[in-house]
């Protein structure tokens, strides 16, 4: 399968209403949980698409979207850690210090598709975007599904895909949750 990459401008925005489907990928979250927290369960899943759709309309594109062909198959969020102001509300991945990473806070991967290595395509395109943009490190909030008290919920990608793409443990406040950063000042 040769999949390719594209920002998700406003001209792509059918291709992730396709991928997301009427449910909004996550639960109706549409993307916003990083933005703002829980809330996003308490609102309408309309709410949510609108206010997405919104950030999407502004710019710059707030992350990556993968295609096989004309279908949409992936999505990775993927912007500077500043506009996640709900990372440094969560106390396990709150920041680890000043430096502007960006981060890769969530994934969706349309059905078919799992487990056939669309998440390490998204994040290899990911390294790239943040490289471009000139960002010093780009960080991910993955499971680390050998942990103990490990989840299923896998929307943040696992720690051993992150590794292999020469991400980094930088934090661990608790087992199943490391926070990875892939340092973009000192790669090729």
């Amino acid at each position: 399968m040769k999949l390719t990459v594209r920002p998700l401008t406003r001209d792509l925005w059918p291709a992730l209403e396709d991928l997301f489907d009427k449910h909004g990928a996550c639960n109706g979250c549409w993307c916003m949980y990083w933005r703002i927290g829980s809330a996003y369960r308490k609102r309408p899943r309309e709410k949510n698409k609108a206010a997405f759709r919104e950030l999407v309309r502004r710019g710059p594109p707030p992350g990556l979207l993968a295609f096989d062909g004309d279908v949409s198959v992936g999505w990775c969020q993927l912007t500077p850690r500043s506009a996640l102001q709900w990372l440094d509300d969560a106390w396990m991945l709150a920041r680890v210090d000043d430096v502007p990473v960006w981060s890769i806070s969530c994934f969706y991967v349309r059905r078919g598709y799992r487990k056939q290595g669309v998440m390490s395509v998204l994040i290899a395109a990911a390294l790239k975007a943040a490289r471009r943009a000139k960002a010093p490190a780009l960080e991910a909030y993955p499971v680390d599904k050998d942990a103990p008290k490990s989840t299923s919920n896998l929307f943040t990608g696992t720690a051993s895909t992150f590794a292999r793409a020469g991400f980094k443990t930088v934090a661990r406040r608790v087992p199943h949750r490391p926070i990875m950063r892939h340092d973009l000042k000192h790669s090729c």
